[in-house]
């Protein structure tokens, strides 16, 4: 049984969406029965890796570091089996074995196999030559070198694997593997994710997709998968699902011939929420998702509510108009810019186009009370099937 390992150094208190092709490449390993292990590292999230960066990344004091790691720790229980009775996946932090070593011995038993002239003709050194780079962060890849040599020493680790601009670390440790024991090990790297503009998958304007639901919400990570570019959307199936070969290519046909539908980019946000945050959230996200749609209003709570509705135009209301003649829906159809006048918003709300809270009325001469209002304060107004309007009565 080999073991692989995936190194995630604990820049922030959550993994993101970007990580997850080498979180779950770990999971393939383990579902083929290798041992993998995931390391967080504590030291070497410390020094900060040069790879993919134009500057010098802020160091991070100990406490931060701790913090960060308990929380990531959780994620990758989410992730990977550490309770299987064949080959759990085991967690380990690299400050446990690079904080003890001394600096004398380092530089003795690992420096002295590694060529400067060989350090500086790598691509993650060579683009920050011109700019500038620290000591600290050209040390980097002797740490992460160090650590594959620790994890083959002890757990047996003959693989590692991480995304391609780690390339030259990976190999750094075999390098140091093969010239201190002699021994072959492997590494292996996965695409950066990129979208069809060049930008970095999993970023948008409000910044990273986390997989923290206090960083970023179940449904907004729903909504990101189900919104991807249809360009992708098949090759992030493969990436990021376990679903047979068979089954994405039946996806990808369908997507081909009726790409409205979204079956397949339904089917990933599916399959990547339910596995990263639960069946439940999913469904929650899910029943959220549905409310732009018609869907029912029933049991959705106000913070779900809220993160959808935000992308409704809105207008606020006296809440003294509730009950009065102000609150007449003809004239807040109108005023919602939903109907062009008080004879068409009649002519809508006759032909049955209107609802009110998701509800289809036709009542032209209904006014809005305390009895329309969810969470005490909205009133959601919909004509056709998808023009919105949020009303907020304060």
């Amino acid at each position: 049984m080999a073991r692989a390992r995936g190194r995630h150094d604990p820049t922030a208190d959550s993994l993101h969406l970007g990580h997850l092709i080498g979180l779950l490449l770990l999971r393939r390993f383990q579902l083929a029965g290798h041992r993998p292990i995931a390391v967080a590292g504590g030291a070497t999230g410390m020094i900060g890796d040069p790879s993919g960066k134009s500057a010098e990344r802020n160091l991070l004091s100990g406490d931060v570091l701790a913090s960060n790691i308990a929380g990531i720790q959780g994620q990758l229980r989410r992730l990977l089996d550490f309770d299987s009775t064949t080959n759990p996946a085991l967690l380990l932090n690299n400050a446990d074995w690079v904080q003890p070593i001394g600096v004398l011995d380092f530089l003795r038993d690992i420096g002295k196999h590694f060529s400067v002239n060989a350090m500086m003709a790598k691509d993650s050194v060579k683009m920050r030559m011109e700019t500038g780079i620290s000591f600290t962060e050209f040390s980097y890849s002797l740490l992460q070198a160090y650590d594959f040599l620790h994890l083959n020493e002890k757990h047996g680790c003959i693989l590692q694997a991480g995304g391609a601009d780690q390339w030259g670390n990976i190999t750094a440790g075999i390098d140091l593997i093969r010239r201190k024991h002699e021994k072959v090990t492997c590494g292996i790297t996965t695409p950066l994710l990129t979208k069809t503009d060049g930008t970095k998958f999993g970023k948008t304007e409000g910044g990273a997709i986390w997989l923290s639901p206090e960083k970023t919400s179940v449904y907004r990570f729903y909504q990101f998968l189900v919104q991807v570019e249809d360009a992708q959307v098949v090759q992030l199936l493969k990436y990021f699902t376990f679903l047979p070969l068979e089954d994405i290519d039946a996806l990808a046909t369908q997507h081909a011939a009726t790409p409205e539908r979204r079956d397949a980019h339904r089917k990933l946000a599916l399959e990547l929420t339910t596995l990263v945050h639960g069946e439940q959230a999913t469904q929650d996200a899910i029943r959220a998702s549905e409310i732009l749609f018609g869907g029912s209003l029933e049991g959705i709570t106000e913070k779900q509510f809220g993160e959808v509705i935000a992308e409704v135009p809105n207008s606020d209301q006296p809440r003294a108009n509730l009950g009065q003649p102000a609150a007449a829906l003809l004239d807040l159809l109108v005023a919602a810019k939903l109907s062009p006048s008080k004879s068409q918003a009649r002519k809508d709300v006759e032909a049955g186009g209107v609802y009110v809270n998701n509800m289809r009325t036709a009542d032209a001469k209904l006014i809005l009370g305390p009895e329309h209002l969810l969470f005490g304060t909205y009133v959601l107004l919909r004509k056709g099937k998808r023009n919105y309007a949020l009303l907020r009565f304060q």
